[in-house]
Parts: structure tokens; C-alpha cells; sequence
């Protein structure tokens, strides 16, 4: 089973004067802090909400200094359930995103798709197909002109 597991993170951001740059900051920061070894994790802005349902930026600036949610969001493979899925993302997002608190918000099971077995049989089946039209020309042509190709393919590797 793989699951795509969104973790909201609260990252602080020192010596901003607007919301806008504090959350520019703190993307960039979370990017620098995950990458290169977890250049798949996606970084978004968070989402927000006061008390009575209305709507905030997800950067709250107090004295020049802002803490910004943002959602960080990978798909974790082979797992045997949600909660697994859950804590490996935690711990993987975790271990670079140091003094940095998470919450894993979201666990969504991806629907694993059979086209990597569907290819592999039609694949299979073209090439019987080959080998069938090859072996009813009966005469054998097609024989001798793999052995043909060969040796010339040969001399250019030499």
C-alpha cells in the first residue's frame, strides 16, 4: 500500500516586516533544510483558521519575527498502514527539519495502479507475435540476417 501524508510545520522566521516575505522565507528555508535528500517532499503554504471559522494567512508576525504554517507533503511506499505511513513521514521530515515542530495532518491511500503489469503482458504478447511472423517465413531469412547484423555490430564495438 503507498499513502501520500501531508505534516503541517510551524516555522519560525526572524527580521521580516510583511506576511508575504516571511512565508517566501520560510519556503526557502524548509527547501534548503530537506534538499538534496528530500527533493521529493513538496513544501505549500498552510492553511489557517480562527476560532470562529475565519480565514488567516498562515504567517502570524509579532516584534519583526513570524512563525508560518506551511504543509509539507510525500508519498511513502510499502507501507502495512496509515499509522506506518504516518510516522515514517514524520521521521524522515523530522530528522532535517531540526527544533522545528510537525503535525501530521492528512493520510490519503493511493490506489495502486496495475498498468506496470498490463504493460509487462503486452510487451510479452508483441514479442511472441515477433517471434511467430519470424519462425512462418519458414526459409529461414530471418535467421541469417540476425547473424549478419551481429558481426558487424561487433567489429564497431572493437
Amino acid at each position: 500500500m503507498h499513502c501520500r501524508v501531508v505534516v503541517e510545520a510551524a516555522v519560525p522566521v526572524f527580521d521580516v516586516e510583511t506576511e508575504d516575505e516571511a512565508i517566501r522565507i520560510a519556503i526557502s528555508k524548509t527547501g534548503e533544510m530537506l534538499n538534496p535528500d528530500l527533493n521529493y517532499v513538496e513544501i505549500n503554504m498552510g492553511e489557517r483558521t480562527s476560532p470562529e471559522g475565519e480565514e488567516l494567512p498562515p504567517a502570524f508576525i509579532a516584534a519583526d519575527e513570524a512563525l508560518v504554517a506551511l504543509e509539507l507533503e510525500m508519498t511513502v511506499f510499502n507501507v502495512e498502514r496509515e499509522e506506518h505511513a504516518s510516522r515514517i513521514a514524520r521521521k524522515e521530515i523530522g530528522q532535517r527539519l531540526e527544533n522545528i515542530p510537525l503535525e501530521v495532518l492528512e493520510v490519503e491511500t493511493i490506489e495502486e495502479d496495475d498498468d506496470d503489469a498490463d504493460d509487462e503482458d503486452s510487451e510479452s504478447e508483441s514479442t511472441d507475435s515477433n517471434e511467430e511472423t519470424d519462425e512462418s517465413d519458414g526459409d529461414g531469412k530471418a535467421d541469417e540476417d540476425d547473424e549478419e547484423i551481429l558481426p558487424e555490430f561487433e567489429d564497431l564495438v572493437e
